[in-house]
């Protein structure tokens, strides 16, 4: 995105992730593997953006929170996928969207006047049944 600021750059990340873990918990619970395997996967590397994102000397403890959040939402995707676990998905959604909801705060305490659409995504938000193939992912 063109002229966006970090904060922004992150929530989209979130967004992103959270768009990648509800199609793969829809391609799970309608037993495609092969769309949840991608889905998942993509995630993976959107937590790794997020992750490697991170300024370990100037974020001191909160940046050390979020290194260990994503590490254990990576390990808890690799064993939802092993284990085809709905709940862990689940969670995992869950979890994203609860820091994206605090990333967004914080971008409107920064920015008061921002115009980039922070709206609040709903939690059983629809979930597209066609996902963007492997060669149209930005992250």
């Amino acid at each position: 995105m063109r002229g966006a600021r970090p904060l922004q750059l992150v929530i989209l990340l979130y967004e992103q992730g959270i768009d990648d873990l509800r199609r793969a918990l829809a391609a799970l619970q309608r037993g495609d593997i092969e769309t949840r395997t991608r889905q998942i996967n993509h995630a993976l590397v959107v937590i790794g953006h997020l992750q490697a994102s991170l300024d370990m000397e100037q974020g001191a403890q909160v940046a050390r929170n979020l290194q260990r959040f994503y590490h254990l939402l990576r390990d808890s995707l690799v064993t939802a996928h092993g284990k085809q676990s709905v709940t862990i998905l689940q969670e995992g959604i869950a979890d994203l969207m609860s820091l994206r909801e605090a990333w967004i705060e914080v971008e409107r305490s920064a920015n008061p006047s921002t115009e980039f659409p922070l709206e609040r995504v709903p939690a059983q938000a629809a979930i597209s049944e066609d996902p963007a193939p492997p060669s149209k992912w930005n992250a």
